[in-house]
């Protein structure tokens, strides 16, 4: 099969096209053909490396995968070959407290495809069973493909960390990510006021369109006075933090009284500090929050079968161009999701 594969950390020509041999499921696999893989910013971290984490190099990154079920082992039964699938992209041992209690992301062995073993930037790929999920019939493979990480994300940060109530400000930072595009979405479903920032007038003009109620360019407004004008100076009740150092001290300025500040990511940086003093006094809340559950990807994954939540694709590219997509995510080119088709 062809694969874009990491042998070594780098910049854009660390993504080598090459053929490799196919992989064969064991009696617990499946094999997949990969017909759609979004890029995400994990994949960046994978092509350049992390200070103080080790990849398992040579790895095929890509952890957003929708295909067709080529082969099944003996051991599984609820898919077969043919069948559209799309991809829960959390790997755990199945068999820990957290896993057996509906929180396999809190496995002390959970990885993640294309990070901690071989991902979706493949024409074909295995995985265990228990991450083979029936692709809802109404997304295209390209749409299915912009779903799993980011929406679980935005899910599992909003639902289940900051346990958003309806009427709650939102305060959604680069709505115009895929994790940002999610979380608008996610946000409104559950009954939240949207506040979305976003860098151009093209891309608050799309977070509109998601749903977000109020837009903020954070290039030329000061996103920390908009929230407090938009709020009546009230503050919002949930920050969705996962820029990190560049945006990090705003949001706690522009976060309310009693207000949650849930965090997924550094992306500008995780050099950031903290005056415990504003926290204490305003009952505040900083939480931090990785991935979600397989539960909540298939109750996600039923919204989309109602028509509750759309895929955000941007760009679609062949995967011999998996280079020019990572500099399009890097320069902030795109809304919502690059998407790569083996």
């Amino acid at each position: 099969m062809k694969a874009v594969i990491v042998r070594s950390h780098g910049g854009l020509d660390a993504l080598l096209h090459e053929e490799m041999e196919d992989p064969v499921p064991r009696a617990d696999e499946v094999l997949v053909e990969v017909r759609a893989v979004g890029v995400n910013h994990l994949d960046l971290w994978v092509r350049r490396g992390v200070p103080g984490h080790t990849f398992p190099l040579p790895l095929i990154p890509g952890n957003e995968i929708a295909g067709v079920v080529l082969e099944v082992g003996e051991r599984v039964d609820h898919v077969a070959s043919g069948d559209e699938v799309v991809l829960a992209p959390g790997v755990s041992c199945g068999v820990c407290a957290p896993c057996r209690s509906g929180r396999d992301h809190h496995c002390r062995h959970y990885g993640i495809l294309g990070e901690s073993r071989d991902g979706g930037y493949a024409e074909r790929i295995v995985v265990p069973r228990e991450n083979v999920l029936a692709k809802p019939a109404n997304l295209s493979f390209e749409e299915a493909a912009a779903v799993p990480l980011v929406f679980l994300t935005a899910w599992h940060m909003l639902v289940k960390r900051a346990a958003l109530r309806p009427g709650e400000t939102v305060l959604v930072h680069a709505g115009g990510s895929g994790v940002g595009s999610a979380a608008i979405q996610v946000a409104k479903l559950w009954g939240g006021e949207v506040i979305a920032t976003a860098s151009s007038a093209a891309k608050l003009e799309r977070a509109a369109k998601l749903g977000a109620d109020h837009t903020i360019d954070y290039g030329r407004e000061d996103f920390v006075k908009r929230v407090k004008e938009i709020t009546g100076k009230k503050g919002a009740d949930i920050v969705f933090e996962h820029v990190g150092k560049s945006t990090w001290a705003g949001s706690l300025r522009a976060l309310a009284r009693q207000g949650r500040l849930v965090t997924c990511g550094a992306t500008t940086g995780a050099d950031v500090t903290i005056d415990l003093r504003h926290i204490f006094f305003k009952s505040q809340s900083i939480l931090g929050s990785t991935m979600g559950s397989t539960g909540e990807l298939i109750e996600i994954l039923g919204h989309f079968e109602a028509g509750r939540f759309c895929p955000v694709v941007d760009e679609v590219m062949p995967l011999a161009d998996a280079a020019e997509a990572h500099r399009l995510l890097e320069e902030r080119s795109v809304f919502g999701k690059g998407v790569l088709l083996p």
